[in-house]
């Protein structure tokens, strides 16, 4: 297990530095960042040269990144284009998109693995299609109209909940944007555990487990579940990454100033620093979300063994 670990931590350097170096080419084409300082209007030619200078624009591409990473080794993400630190905004953006994301996971953990254990033993039964049906209508309906509608119907028409969240984004004001948030991957948990439900039903070593007289409960938690759950941690891990980063649009629709809030302005604004310094540490998240989910096959399957 320890080489295991020690092979993918050196396979996570250079997907590390491929992911950052094509981020940072995007970034950087996306457009001009002077010429959304200086407004609608136009920068003169010897502002642009001082600001380009100021924030090292001036220097080839591959010069910036070189400078970039090196600083980011130390701690440094740079300054944003309103003078304010990056490490600054990170340090206000993802607590805030952390909670969120953790309210988003246990509500894809706790329902949609409970839906698709109770539809995958019960396959072709009324409540399986039923399930089915109301996974699959979530997964078509954009999740900016479902923010939309539950802000509307739920906030501003009946008033259970308040509009948008506060600055504090306590947990409990994360409940429904959380829920949002998670409506699409919690539906491909319900649907990816009941497939795998359903086909690990009939394997041999379930059937010797019921035929050995084991209690039922026995035989669903420690021999059906355990297996049926490898492809959905798999999801559910890589799927954190895709909350914390694909949050934008909930965000927004809470007025939630987590990363997705800090990622749109630094778009908006063609704000390179910020754009790059916040999806850097995403990579990282990934990186590592995976590297988890690797190690949590060898506990959920004792028969998976790394050398």
């Amino acid at each position: 297990m320890g080489r295991y670990v020690i092979r993918r931590l050196l396979q996570m350097i250079p997907v590390f530095f491929g992911a950052t170096l094509l981020i940072f080419l995007m970034v950087n084409v996306m457009g001009d960042p002077i010429a959304g300082l200086c407004g609608d209007r136009q920068c003169d030619p010897a502002t642009a040269a001082r600001l380009k200078k100021e924030f090292g624009l001036d220097k080839p591409v591959w010069q910036q990144y070189l400078t970039y990473m090196g600083n980011v080794f130390t701690g440094d993400f740079g300054t944003a284009f309103n003078g304010q630190e990056v490490t600054e905004l990170m340090g206000n953006a993802f607590p805030v998109t952390i909670r969120l994301t953790i309210v988003a996971v246990l509500f894809e953990i706790v329902i949609g693995i409970s839906l698709g254990v109770l539809t995958g033993l019960r396959r072709g039964r009324p409540i399986d299609t039923g399930v089915l049906l109301l996974t699959l209508v979530v997964i078509s309906v954009p999740t900016f109209v479902t923010g939309l509608l539950a802000q509307l119907l739920l906030g501003v028409k009946w008033g259970w909940i308040k509009p948008s969240v506060s600055s504090a984004a306590t947990f409990d004001e994360l409940i429904l944007p959380g829920l949002v948030l998670a409506s699409v991957s919690l539906a491909y948990v319900t649907r990816l555990t009941r497939t795998s439900i359903a086909e690990n039903k009939r394997a041999d070593y379930v059937r010797t487990a019921v035929a050995k007289g084991l209690p039922r409960r026995r035989v669903i938690t420690r021999h059906l579940l355990r297996n049926s759950l490898i492809p959905v941690v798999t999801f559910i891990g890589t799927d954190v990454g895709a909350l914390m980063g694909g949050a934008i649009v909930t965000e927004r629709i809470f007025n939630i100033h987590g990363v997705g809030y800090q990622l749109y302005q630094g778009i908006l604004r063609q704000n390179t620093q910020t754009v790059v310094g916040f999806v850097t540490v995403l990579v990282l998240v990934f990186l590592v979300a995976n590297l988890l989910v690797d190690l949590l096959y060898a506990v959920l399957d004792p028969r998976i063994r790394y050398a």
